[in-house]
């Protein structure tokens, strides 16, 4: 399971370090897609085959399914880990994602999330905890 939160810079070549933390479970090489709210997901290897597995068994005939499949499957990389610890994200990732040089890693339990700090201080800010509770609640979360 991935949790915690870690600051790191992209390099001018757009390379990124992957808290070893993370390496431990996600391993040399994984997936790195298009995410919700404008972030990235990453996924260990068996995880994104597993998600894989879901998109491609959606019905054909459904058209937001094959957007659903099209918004991940298109845009994903497989990424391998260097001798420094540093992924390379690929250019269009970067864009999507709007990172340039300060990133937020969040692990969200079976994810990784990539996340422009602007973006993820953003989002951050306006955290209402009645309004998380109620959410909480409506899906049947309690602590």
């Amino acid at each position: 399971m991935f949790m915690s939160e870690y600051n790191h810079t992209l390099d001018t070549k757009g390379r990124l370090i992957i808290p070893a933390k993370f390496r431990e479970v996600l391993g040399e090489e994984f997936v790195i897609s298009k995410g919700m709210d404008g972030c990235l997901f990453v996924y260990a290897n068996d995880d994104w085959n597993a998600f894989e597995q879901k998109l491609t068994s959606l019905p054909l005939i459904n058209k937001e399914a094959r957007q659903f499949a099209r918004f991940f499957l298109a845009g994903a990389a497989t990424v391998e880990v260097d001798k420094q610890g540093r992924i390379l994200l690929p250019a269009h990732l970067r864009e999507f994602a709007g990172l340039e040089k300060d990133v937020v890693l969040v692990g969200v339990g079976s994810r990784v999330e990539i996340w422009s700090k602007d973006k993820w201080e953003n989002m951050n800010s306006d955290t209402d905890m009645d309004e998380i509770t109620s959410a909480m609640e409506g899906l049947g979360l309690t602590i």
